[in-house]
Order: C-alpha cells, then sequence, then structure tokens
C-alpha cells in the first residue's frame, strides 16, 4: 500500500492536513523568553506542515540552557504562544511546544543571578556545550558549567514545572 504524504492523516485524535512534521529546531529569538510576532511568522510560515514541532521552550527561569530562548512559565509567554499558536492555526497546521529543562547542560550566564545549573548529580558535563557568555562577556559556544545536584523536593517541583507548562 503506497502512503501519499501529502494525503490527511489521522494520529490519535489529532486530524492532520498531511504527514508531513516540522522538527524542533531552536531559533533562539527570544531576548525576554516572550513569544512575538516574529515567532508568529516563522511558525506561519512553514504551516504547510501537517504538524509543527517548536523549538525547545523553557518551563521555569532555571531550564535554560541557550540564550534567547522563549519560556512557556509566566502570563506573558503564555499570551506569546498563543500568538503563535493562532496564526498556525489559521494556516491549517497543527503545533505541539517542545518543553525542556536542560539540566547540567547549562552555563550560569543562562541561569538567574548565574547561579550554577541544576541536575541529577554534581558531575560536570564537559564535554557539552551550552550556548551562553564567556568570562569576557562575548556570546558563544562555552562549556556547560559544574552543576548543583538537585534535591528529591525539587525534582517534583521540575516535574510539577513540566505539567504547568
Amino acid at each position: 500500500m503506497k502512503t501519499n504524504i501529502f494525503e490527511p492523516a489521522k494520529i490519535g485524535s489529532l486530524q492532520l492536513k498531511n504527514r508531513i512534521s516540522m522538527a524542533p529546531m531552536t531559533r533562539a529569538r527570544n531576548a525576554n523568553g516572550i513569544p512575538n510576532d516574529d515567532n508568529a511568522l516563522y511558525y506561519a510560515q512553514r504551516a504547510g506542515a501537517g504538524l509543527i514541532i517548536t523549538e525547545g521552550t523553557a518551563i521555569s527561569d532555571t531550564a535554560k540552557g541557550v540564550l534567547y530562548i522563549p519560556g512557556l512559565y509566566t502570563k506573558e509567554q503564555v499570551e506569546g504562544w498563543k500568538k503563535v499558536t493562532k496564526a498556525v492555526h489559521q494556516k491549517g497546521s497543527t503545533i505541539f511546544t517542545q518543553l525542556w529543562h536542560v539540566g547540567r547542560v547549562s552555563h550560569t550566564s543562562n541561569q538567574p543571578n548565574g547561579i550554577a545549573p541544576v541536575g541529577p548529580s554534581d558531575i560536570q558535563a564537559t564535554t557539552s556545550f551550552a550556548w551562553g557568555y564567556d568570562e569576557n562577556g562575548k556570546e558563544g559556544p562555552v562549556i556547560s558549567s559544574k552543576p548543583r545536584a538537585l534535591s528529591n523536593a525539587e525534582v517534583k517541583q521540575i516535574t510539577k514545572d513540566f505539567a504547568t507548562a
């Protein structure tokens, strides 16, 4: 049986206009973490795909490993994503947000007040890079900072942050 990728598809409860999916790609265009009109335009321009999965979207202020990514944990961010969703829906496509918490693969320059990133342990990801500011304030790839190990209560809070986002 041949499948035509341009034909509609039903996946679970989703009715998609075609079988084409756009994979997530980090755009890093939100200096204040709030999705804006540029995000809405970007995703609307790609709404020929039946399903769009957005760039990695932070679930909290400590979830970031890249400068300028959007979040989904403040009222303003929710309103920004509503603009994006509306623009994509108007083009007849379906959109999902890729939620993330990067854990230890972050840098102190991505964290509120320069705190250490958090992870399941305090083992540094010495071969992994974040996108942040180096010691001279220059933006670019930086070795992930040494993390602080999460407590059990903090793990539960991150789980709640995912659910809230």
